[in-house]
C-alpha cells in the first residue's frame, strides 16, 4: 500500500509532464522546421538567398535568448508560488504565441512589421519554454519514486520527441498533399493554427495535477524570512559551479539535435539538392526511435549511473561528427538516416534521458525551479538556439564545406564529455546522493 502511494502520484505527475511538453515543444519544434523550409522566403525576401537563410536563423535563435529571462521569471515565482501555476501559465503563452504566428501576415502584405512581429512571436515562444523545462521536470522528478527518478522525469524529453514527431509529421502531410504554391501561401500556418487544441488539452491535464509534495513540504517547513530570498541568488550563492557544469553538460545535446533536425535538413537539401520530404522523414524516424531509446537510457541510468549513461552520450557524439556530414555530402539517406540515429537516438537521447534528474538534484528544493531551470535556459542560449546560424556562418566561411561544421559538432560533444568525467560520487548529480544532503548542504566542488 505504501509503495502505491508512492508510485501513484509520481505516474500521475510524470503523465502530465509528459503531454505538457508534448504540447509546448510541439509549437517551438514547429518554428525550426517551417524557418528551414519558408520563412526566409516569406519574411526576408529582399535580400540574396544566403543572407535571408542567415536572417531566417536568426529569428530562430532570438527564442533562444529569451529562454534565459523566461527560467529567471518563471524560476522565481516557481520556487516562491509553486511549480503547477507556473506551468499552466507558460503553455498558455506558447499557444498564443504560436496561434498568433499561424495568422501572421508576409513580408509581401506589410512589408518590415512582418518580421518584427515574427521576432516578437518568436521571443514569447522563448520566454514561455524557458521556464517550461524547469517547472515540468520538477514536477517529474519531485513526485518520482527515490530509486527512479531518471526513468519518471524522462516522460518530460520523450514529451519532447513526441512533439518534434507530430510538428514534422504536421509539416510533411501538408507538404505531401499541397501543390508546393498552395503549401507557401497558407499550408504552413495550418500545424501552427492546430496547436491551440493541442495547447489546451495540455492546461487541462496539468491543472488536474497536485503541486509537488517537496515543494509544498519544504514551504510549510521553512521560515517566513527565508520566503523573501531571490531563489537565483540563493542558488547561485549554494552551487555557483552548478550553472556552468550544466552548460557544459549540455553541448552534446544541444549541438546534437540541432545540427542533425534543424540545420542537417536545411543544408542538404540546399547545398546538395537533397529530397525535402525524405529529409523530413528521417525527422519523423528519430522523433519515433526517441520515444523508446529514452526511456531505456534513463532506466539503465537509474539501474547504473547517470554519469556513465552521459559519459557514453558524449562519446558517441564525437565519433559521430564527421560521418554525419560526410554521409549528407553522399546523398545517400541511408547513410543519412543511420549517422542520424547515431547522434540523436544515440548521443542526444542518451543525455537527455537523465538531465532531470541529474541537473535537479544539483541544487535544494527551495531554489530548485531558479538554480535548474535558468542553468538549463543560459545552456540552450550558448549552445542551441543559435547551432543553425553558427553553422551556416561556418559553411558560407567555408566556401560551402562543412568540415568546420563538423569540428564545432564534435568540439562541443567532447566538452561534454569532458565535464561528464569530472562528475564524481558524492556530487548532487550522482544518484547515490541521497536528496537531503543535497538539500541541507553545500554540494561538492566538481570540475568543469
Amino acid at each position: 500500500m505504501r509503495r502505491a502511494s508512492r508510485s501513484g502520484p509520481g505516474m500521475g505527475a510524470a503523465v502530465a509532464s509528459f503531454i505538457g511538453a508534448v504540447a509546448d515543444w510541439y509549437d517551438f519544434f514547429l518554428y525550426g522546421i517551417v524557418a528551414g523550409l519558408l520563412f526566409s522566403e516569406l519574411f526576408f525576401p529582399d535580400v540574396s538567398p544566403a543572407v535571408a537563410t542567415l536572417a531566417a536563423w536568426s529569428t530562430f535563435g532570438v527564442g533562444f535568448l529569451f529562454r534565459p529571462l523566461g527560467g529567471i521569471v518563471f524560476g522565481h515565482f516557481g520556487d516562491r508560488l509553486g511549480r503547477k501555476k507556473m506551468l499552466i501559465v507558460t503553455m498558455l503563452i506558447m499557444g498564443v504565441a504560436s496561434t498568433l504566428i499561424g495568422v501572421l501576415p508576409t513580408y509581401a502584405e506589410v512589408g518590415i512589421w512582418a518580421p518584427v512581429l515574427l521576432v516578437i512571436l518568436r521571443a514569447a515562444q522563448g520566454f514561455a519554454v524557458g521556464g517550461e523545462w524547469g517547472g515540468a521536470a520538477l514536477m517529474a522528478v519531485e513526485n518520482a519514486p527515490r530509486k527512479w527518478r531518471s526513468l519518471y522525469s524522462s516522460g518530460v524529453q520523450i514529451g519532447a520527441s513526441v512533439g518534434l514527431l507530430l510538428a514534422t509529421a504536421a509539416v510533411k502531410f501538408l507538404y505531401d498533399r499541397l501543390p508546393e504554391e498552395e503549401f507557401r501561401d497558407w499550408g504552413w500556418r495550418v500545424p501552427f493554427l492546430a496547436s491551440a487544441a493541442i495547447v489546451i488539452i495540455g492546461m487541462i491535464v496539468r491543472a488536474t495535477v497536485a503541486e509537488s509534495p517537496a515543494f509544498v513540504e519544504h514551504t510549510a517547513a521553512r521560515p517566513h524570512p527565508q520566503r523573501r530570498r531571490l531563489p537565483l541568488l540563493a542558488a547561485i550563492k549554494a552551487h555557483p559551479s552548478g550553472f556552468l557544469t550544466i552548460i557544459g553538460l549540455r553541448f552534446v545535446e544541444l549541438l546534437t539535435f540541432y545540427c542533425v533536425t534543424a540545420f542537417g535538413l536545411s543544408h542538404a537539401a540546399e547545398q546538395y539538392g537533397l529530397n525535402r520530404d525524405a529529409l523530413l522523414d528521417i525527422n519523423l524516424m528519430v522523433g519515433a526511435l526517441a520515444i523508446v531509446t529514452i526511456p531505456v537510457y534513463a532506466y539503465l541510468a537509474d539501474r547504473y549511473t547517470r554519469r556513465s549513461v552521459y559519459l557514453w552520450g558524449a562519446g558517441i557524439g564525437v565519433l559521430g561528427a564527421l560521418p554525419f556530414f560526410v554521409a549528407l555530402q553522399s546523398g545517400s539517406m541511408i547513410l543519412i538516416a543511420v549517422t542520424a540515429i547515431l547522434l540523436v537516438n544515440g548521443a542526444h537521447d542518451m543525455a537527455v534521458a537523465v538531465q532531470q534528474s541529474l541537473f535537479s538534484d544539483m541544487f535544494g528544493p527551495e531554489f530548485r525551479y531558479s538554480g535548474a531551470g535558468v542553468g538549463y535556459q543560459l545552456a540552450s542560449v550558448i549552445g542551441g538556439g543559435f547551432t543553425p546560424l553558427i553553422a551556416s556562418a561556418l559553411v558560407l566561411w567555408a566556401g560551402g564545406g562543412w568540415a568546420l561544421v563538423a569540428m564545432y559538432l564534435l568540439i562541443g560533444c567532447g566538452i561534454s564529455f569532458t565535464v561528464a568525467l569530472n562528475l564524481h560520487s558524492g556530487h548532487p548529480s550522482d544518484p547515490r546522493t541521497p536528496v537531503s544532503s543535497v538539500s541541507s548542504t553545500p554540494p561538492a566542488r566538481t570540475a568543469t
